[in-house]
């Protein structure tokens, strides 16, 4: 495991060189539009192995493989009918799609956890697109944070949490959206969500987003029940704060920090887990959070409150 992480700039160099270490089997975290992942050559089962070490990520998890554009996912995967929509007019920001596995695609089973489907997705991101074309193949990249904590969206917050466990972090600034992608699956056909994220769907699409079921099996990353959790214990829907809790507001609940003061979900999205790691910068034990409007953006920030509020292991 490395002693020192490199942080490399997002230039021409530094892209150059976090290309360089994936090659050689070692973890590169990178900003994409949602969060920042933490990548390893998704056909090397030795380097994606390390993801779940330097995570301490369980092994029946299963991974989301960033590739550059929709051929190279159809080099992996094969798209059913009811996929197509989604990616009609090129991939969507936001949005991985689960899938069946090609036989021989080359993926490491680790990435799939050794079921029959990938979760796919292509980056906007100019940084990660930029990473991908260097590396030239798929890169295996969950969010780039211990396994069951906050998410980071930014250098500052990979540093924090990985910081000696990885080979090196490329610097893209602050990823915008804040939250991690929308994962849809299809079964009898039809398309179902499998994680709610910053790609917003219909209300009346068919969820299954429950955490993993009693064997620990997960469909889908993001399942686990108790996930993208602070140090401090999390309250949700508190209007008031109850003695010693760090309120987030929301809307006309001002709180001590507020996600949008506007009341707008995406910047709220963009928010809360910087939020959440400042509430863990300055020790904070107990969070309360203004309640949430549980529709379009804000499904995705109730389902990250529900796991960091819910028992943890």
């Amino acid at each position: 495991m490395p002693e020192e992480t490199e942080r490399l700039a997002a230039d021409e160099t530094g892209i150059t060189r976090a290309a360089e270490i994936l090659a050689g089997g070692q973890l590169v975290a990178f900003p994409t539009e949602t969060v920042y992942g933490l990548g390893a050559d998704a056909r090397n089962g030795r380097a994606v192995a390390g993801i779940f070490e330097a995570k301490g990520r369980p092994s029946f998890n299963p991974l989301i493989t960033h590739v550059s554009d929709v051929d190279r996912a159809r080099e992996i995967a094969r798209f059913p009918e009811a996929a197509l929509p989604f990616i009609g007019n090129g991939w969507p920001a936001g949005l991985t799609l689960a899938v069946p596995l090609r036989k021989r695609s080359g993926i490491s089973s680790l990435v799939t956890a050794g079921q029959s489907t990938v979760a796919l997705r292509v980056p906007v991101s100019p940084v990660a697109q930029d990473l991908l074309k260097a590396f030239g193949g798929p890169i295996a990249a969950p969010s780039a944070n211990p396994s069951g904590r906050i998410s980071p969206t930014t250098a500052d917050h990979v540093m924090a949490g990985l910081g000696g466990r990885i080979a090196a972090v490329l610097d893209g600034g602050m990823a915008s959206a804040g939250l991690e992608s929308t994962i849809i699956g299809f079964r009898d056909k039809q398309p179902v969500v499998l994680r709610e994220g910053v790609f917003v769907v219909p209300d009346d699409l068919p969820r299954i987003t429950m955490p993993a079921d009693a064997s620990g099996r997960v469909e889908s990353p993001g399942q686990l029940a108790s996930h993208y959790a602070p140090s401090g214990l999390v309250r949700m829907n508190v209007r008031v704060a109850a003695p010693g809790e760090w309120h987030l507001g929301f809307g006309d609940i001002r709180g001590n920090a507020s996600l949008s003061r506007d009341g707008d979900l995406r910047e709220a999205a963009s928010r809360l887990f910087a939020l959440f790691h400042e509430a863990d910068a300055e020790g904070v034990e107990r969070i309360a959070v203004a309640p949430i409007p549980d529709h379009d953006l804000g499904r995705a920030i109730n389902d990250r409150l529900r796991r960091a509020a819910a028992t943890r292991p």
